[in-house]
């Protein structure tokens, strides 16, 4: 994935409205550009999570939303109900949830999906109604063509695209890389 031998890399830098698992300030950033209804996202679900488990404390991952509405016609709205149970401090259960349910992404669903997560569903509806997340929605995946992505899923490790066309080893491979190149802490002499 790369133009005239040059990597592809990152179009926007991680902003303070991304969702993110791991330490803010971590020497590794990970950029998940996805989308619910995506079979090849949910098959790549477990990468991150088991990076992150791997390299407590080394890696942030964060995921953007990058839905592919010619193929997959349910992927807008999931993005827009998992900014909606962000709003209220849940986006990653919610994450979790819609994955889960990949099959079963209708307007419906994405209600019952709230109220088992114990979301506020006066607010949700009223957010979901008004399309208060769209905007969002349409920015990250913007901000992903900027980037020349084509398909999802579509990884960034340190703000330069990684081909996983051959599986996520490749994945596994970049990370393990940027953790041994990110600066130590020093430790105090005592």
């Amino acid at each position: 994935m790369s133009t005239n031998s040059h990597p592809v890399t990152l179009a926007v830098a991680p902003e303070p409205t991304d969702h993110f698992q791991g330490p803010e300030h971590a020497p590794v950033t990970l950029i998940e550009y996805g989308e619910f209804e995506c079979p090849s996202c949910k098959v790549a679900l477990q990468a991150p999570k088991l990076l992150l488990a791997r390299f407590p404390n080394k890696i942030r991952f964060i995921f953007r939303h990058f839905p592919l509405e010619e193929a997959h016609p349910h992927a807008l709205m999931a993005a827009e109900a998992a900014e909606a149970a962000g709003g209220q401090g849940l986006f990653w259960p919610m994450h979790d949830a819609l994955f889960q349910n990949q099959a079963h992404l209708k307007d419906r669903d994405l209600y019952r999906y709230a109220g088992e997560l114990g979301l506020d569903l006066a607010r949700y509806t009223a957010e979901m109604d008004d399309h208060i997340y769209l905007q969002k929605v349409r920015e990250q995946a913007a901000g992903g063509r900027r980037s020349h992505i084509r398909a999802t899923p579509t990884f960034f490790v340190d703000g330069v695209v990684q081909d996983i066309s051959f599986g996520m080893e490749g994945l596994n491979h970049a990370v393990v890389a940027a953790v041994r190149r990110a600066p130590r802490k020093l430790t105090p002499p005592l």
